[in-house]
């Protein structure tokens, strides 16, 4: 097994789960033990961030998630909104198992880095935990340079190693989208791959979109984990 890779976002409504379906898709499609694991589902239903991966995939075995909560909101409050208990470890343990059980494991985050996750712990917690690779998901416009350099920060303050940058949804139409990538690539030092807005209505069409957006360079680093390319 490599060491994982998560996909997380600088917050929620992203873009997380359809670069993970893209990037798990992208894995499977080209030989690979490829696994998406959702920690924990809020929201549910109708959320449904494993089952839109899987579908995605076209395989029930490409996506897995250990627990689901009803409330839409971060899993401890959701947890405690519902009645339920929720711990740490479990949710730990339960992405260990699945993490172990194939040969290229993919965990998609929960909301922003800092969304707690349960008892005190956030989600950082858990991809520092993990011992993940990043892949940092951002919007493409204007306010995407300062919340992704802090989460950013925020991930290497951590420990964690950062792969690269995903500008989801970007389309050109401003000048601040046109000049984010660039700029996000001075200020950081990562790669930044660049998603346009897709077409098409199905997990799969969506998945395939992603795949074929980002760069056969970029997805071969993830699959081979060579680690982050940055200007040091």
């Amino acid at each position: 097994m490599t060491d994982p890779i998560a996909i997380v976002g600088t917050g929620t409504d992203i873009g997380k789960t359809v670069v993970t379906a893209g990037i798990t898709r992208w894995f499977r499609e080209n030989g690979l033990d490829a696994r998406a694991i959702k920690p924990a589902q809020t929201g549910y239903p109708p959320d449904d961030d494993a089952g839109f991966v899987a579908e995605a995939c076209e395989e029930p075995a490409a996506a897995t998630c250990p627990r689901y909560l009803e409330p839409a909101l971060a899993p401890r409050v959701a947890a405690e909104a519902a009645g339920e208990e929720l711990s740490y470890e479990a949710i730990r343990t339960a992405c260990e198992d699945a993490l172990s059980a194939t040969a290229h494991p993919i965990v998609e985050g929960i909301g922003g880095l800092r969304v707690p996750l349960a008892d005190d712990r956030e989600v950082i917690d858990l991809v520092a935990d993990l011992d993940a690779t990043a892949v940092v998901v951002t919007r493409s416009g204007l306010g995407t340079l300062n919340h992704t350099a802090l989460s950013i920060e925020a991930l290497e303050r951590r420990g964690v190693d950062v792969a690269g940058v995903v500008c989801n949804e970007y389309a050109g139409a401003t000048l601040a989208e046109r000049t984010n990538p660039a700029e996000l690539e001075r200020m950081t030092g990562y790669d930044v791959e660049t998603v346009p807005p897709l077409e098409g209505d199905s997990p799969a069409a969506l998945a395939t979109g992603v795949a074929d957006a980002l760069s056969t360079a970029f997805l071969e680093r993830l699959a081979g984990h060579d680690g982050a390319t940055t200007d040091d």
